[in-house]
């Protein structure tokens, strides 16, 4: 599951790999298995994390569900993880609210700062729902948020777009929380530093998942 997760691979694609390698299942079998246990394993993983520092970054782009135009918001922290994302219809001052609440319900935290772009729904939403918290409001300075937007559009070319909101809300719920463990910062590392990182995150991974305790057949 955690090649579909981590290449922009369709679920054709990942039963044709899986083909190569002896492995025989359907597409739509590897699409339910990420139905059913990719929230749960992002879950796994997003609890392994340090909680997450004081200085968030919010953006949000949109993204086409069913031909239609949608906003997809999301939420990085500093280290570079993703806090929470939200599909919804709007990017107003009311979707910015729900996004601010969910946000910090989800994480159990107030950070010390906010840094968004120039939209002003955050700026309105921001006064109302965290007003003692600092706002920065710069283009420039948001790009670690809009940068983390990249996996998602490559996934979505993939897979073509998404069918419904409700199916794109929980796959990206879930492929926000996984994708970012098999991509490390490649570019400051060496190629042996990089294998022996990961190793270990491959490793977590089959913890997570279970793969570590299950018997090796013969």
């Amino acid at each position: 599951m955690w090649l579909y997760f981590r290449f922009p691979l369709s679920f054709r694609e990942v039963e044709e790999l899986l083909l190569q390698r002896g492995v025989i299942v359907s597409y739509e079998t590897v699409r339910r298995w990420c139905a059913t246990f990719g929230q749960a394993y992002a879950n796994g993983l997003r609890r392994r994390r340090p909680r997450p520092g004081d200085k968030w970054h919010l953006d949000e782009v949109f993204i086409k569900v069913n031909g239609e135009l949608k906003y997809l918001w999301r939420a990085v922290g500093q280290d570079g993880n993703v806090l929470d994302i939200l599909v919804q219809n709007r990017r107003n001052k009311a979707a910015a609210r729900r996004f601010f609440r969910r946000l910090m319900k989800k994480t159990r935290a107030v950070p010390r700062v906010i840094i968004t772009d120039k939209l002003r729904s955050y700026g309105a939403a921001h006064r109302e729902v965290m007003p003692s918290v600092e706002h920065r409001s710069h283009k420039g300075l948001n790009n670690r948020a809009e940068n983390s937007h990249q996996p998602t559009r490559q996934r979505e070319r993939a897979m073509k777009g998404f069918r419904s909101v409700g199916a794109a809300q929980q796959f990206l719920s879930a492929f926000s929380g996984i994708s970012p463990h098999f991509r490390p910062h490649r570019h400051l590392m060496t190629a042996s530093q990089h294998r022996a990182e990961m190793t270990i995150r491959l490793a977590i991974w089959d913890h997570v998942t279970g793969a570590a305790s299950r018997p090796t057949t013969a």
